[in-house]
Formats: structure tokens, sequence, C-alpha cells
């Protein structure tokens, strides 16, 4: 059985959701919580570690860590709040710089987009045009979920756990990634 580790940046009622079915009215904000569960994905039996993590800009030190560990990533905002969808472009670019690091392209990283909180029609702030546009622009899948209703929680875990599985198949040895360079030329 294959370990995947997939980093969720912003709401921790969706990780609490997806992995004990339950919904969390009131939690203290974390820095991190790290949950293990095992998934189906296309036939494959994985461990998954679910690394929640707090989304704001002020734990961005820690995030270079987890976008290192990362195989796949949930950046996740609340739909009433305009602020929490802002600060998805820096943390967006943090994980592609590092993943650039180790040879994967934009394209390649594992990513998927998800405004929570679609069940609060009147609190909500960000439009749903905004984050289908987000979503086009970044080339990546865009869930609307509600983790009080189990609305797209399941879906959205199973769309980044596809991704990741696709990316990192589970008769491969070690993590994919490609070479930057295919031999050494000294000048």
């Amino acid at each position: 059985m294959r370990d995947y580790k997939i980093v969720i940046l912003g709401k921790s009622a969706l990780t609490i959701r997806f992995v004990y079915d339950n919904f969390v009215e009131k939690y203290d904000p974390t820095i991190e919580d790290s949950f293990r569960t095992v998934a189906m994905v296309d036939g494959y039996r994985c461990q998954v570690e679910l690394l929640d993590t707090a989304g704001t800009e002020q734990f961005m030190a820690l995030h270079s860590l987890y976008m290192k560990s990362g195989d796949g990533f949930v950046l996740a905002f609340s739909l009433t709040s305009l602020d929490s969808i802002n600060e998805l472009q820096t943390i967006r670019e943090q994980i592609l710089r590092t993943k650039e690091a180790e040879g994967l392209t934009p394209e390649e990283v594992p990513l998927v987009l998800v405004g929570n909180k679609c069940d609060l029609v009147h609190e909500r702030q960000v439009p749903r045009e905004v984050g289908i546009q987000l979503s086009q622009a970044w080339a990546k899948p865009y869930y609307e979920a509600s983790a009080r209703h189990k609305i797209n929680v399941e879906e959205l875990f199973e769309d980044i756990l596809r991704q990741v599985v696709r990316q990192n198949p589970p008769g491969q040895t070690g993590k994919k990634k490609r070479k930057l360079f295919s031999r050494c030329n000294v000048l």
C-alpha cells in the first residue's frame, strides 16, 4: 500500500468531515493537525496522511516545510470572506516554486481549489464566478463545498487523491521527479 500526503491549507472542517464523517461546529484554529485514513482510488488502496494547516500568511514559514513533503494540495477558502480567497494566490505561488525545484511544472502539481460554506447563501461574499475564473486561470478543479451538510466533500478529496495517484502511481518507487538535466557538461 502506497503512502500519500495531502496538504490542506484552509478549512479544518472539511478534513474532519472527510476523515470522521462529522461536522464540528466550533473548533480552535490550528497551525497543524495530521490525520491518517485509508482510501480506495481507482482500485488502489492508499494510506493517506492529511496535513491540515492554517491557510493564513502568518504561518508562511511553516508552509514551505509542508509544501516540500506534500504530494497534493487542497486550497480552501471561505465563501463568506473575500479576504480568504485573496490569500490563496500567494500560497499557490509558493507551492509552485517549491514543486518547480523538484522538477514539476505547474500543470503537474496536484491541486484543487475549494470554496467552503456554500450552504451559507445569505452570508456569501465570494461569487461563484470568482472561484470558477480562478480555477480556469490555474487550470485546476474548483469545488463549492459545505462541511456542515457534506456537500462535495467526498468529491473534492477523491479528485485530489486521483490526481496524486496519477502523478505517483502505487507501483512506482519513490516520488515522480523529472530530471532537469540529462547529463552534466563541463566547458
